[in-house]
């Protein structure tokens, strides 16, 4: 799913419809392989998954990832100093030690 833009997913709602007008996730998939034969082809999982995304947060921009550590500027000190007395140790090891 990450080569779709938000132009794509959007395109994709469109595609979708709307009330009585709303298309099924089969229908979706079939119309979008036709308009874009030259992207991987999508599933209905990637469709559901567009869909609920925009339902829930109201858009189709990509979501930051939650794995992202904060942190601050004490422990970065104390992060580069370890890595100075200790220059062949990882650094992904320091910072374990370090929690």
């Amino acid at each position: 799913m990450s080569y779709l833009t938000e132009s794509l997913k959007i395109e994709i709602l469109m595609l979708i419809g709307y009330g009585d007008r709303a298309r099924t996730q089969y229908e979706v998939v079939r119309l979008f392989r036709e308009t874009h034969p030259d992207l991987p082809p999508l599933n209905q999982g990637t469709i559901s998954k567009i869909e609920a995304q925009y339902r829930e947060m109201g858009h189709v921009r990509k979501v930051p990832s939650k794995r992202q550590a904060v942190v601050d500027d004490d422990t970065k000190l104390n992060l580069l100093l370890a890595l100075e007395e200790n220059p062949i140790t990882p650094a992904r090891q320091l910072a374990r030690d370090s929690l």
